[in-house]
């Protein structure tokens, strides 16, 4: 079993929401560290254990990310970190399920990663063993209580309740 680190540098945390019904916001988390244990000869043993700071969310948009931030939404003076946690892999050939517990808002559900990958280990210029990622969910967030929203004029609401989540992660292999 190898342990690996992920690399924040090389690595994206990213989110989709439908704003107003109409078209996709997009953000990311700036901060985030995790670890990774793998076995390339058995990936169902493999484990993966990530840490987000809640307040390091980014969408472009300076009093939007505020908002955001604000007990509305993931209220980070009460709930500073969001957290995944793999409580089991499932494999079908090359494709890999990542099921785990996800914490958003002080609220953990359990929820599936559609992975791609990983790759094959490579080594950088500097010496060091990497290998990549890519994983994607669907996440509902009034079930993390998520709930804050206003109601359209002409029907509907301003946010969207799905959450798509998309992560690209380069891993460093450790000594």
């Amino acid at each position: 079993m190898s342990k690996y680190q992920i690399d924040p540098a090389h690595s994206t945390v990213s989110f989709s929401v439908k704003h107003m019904m109409i078209a996709k916001v997009h953000g990311s988390f700036k901060k985030f560290s995790g670890q990774l244990e793998y076995d390339s000869q058995n990936p169902a043993r493999a484990g993966v254990d990530v840490k987000i700071e809640a307040a390091s969310i980014d969408t472009g948009e300076a009093d939007r990310d505020k908002h955001l931030r604000s007990a509305d939404f993931f209220d980070v003076e009460k709930y500073p970190q969001l957290s995944f946690k793999s409580t089991s892999v499932e494999t079908s050939g090359k494709e890999l399920k990542v099921i785990g517990d996800l914490t958003i808002h002080g609220v953990t559900k359990p929820v599936r990663l559609e992975v791609e990958g990983p790759s094959e280990e490579i080594k950088d210029p500097w010496g060091n063993v990497k290998m990549g990622v890519s994983a994607t969910c669907k996440i509902k967030r009034k079930e993390f209580g998520l709930t804050w929203n206003a109601a359209l004029e002409a029907g509907g609401v301003l946010v969207g309740d799905d959450i798509n989540i998309s992560l690209d992660i380069q891993f460093i292999k450790q000594a």
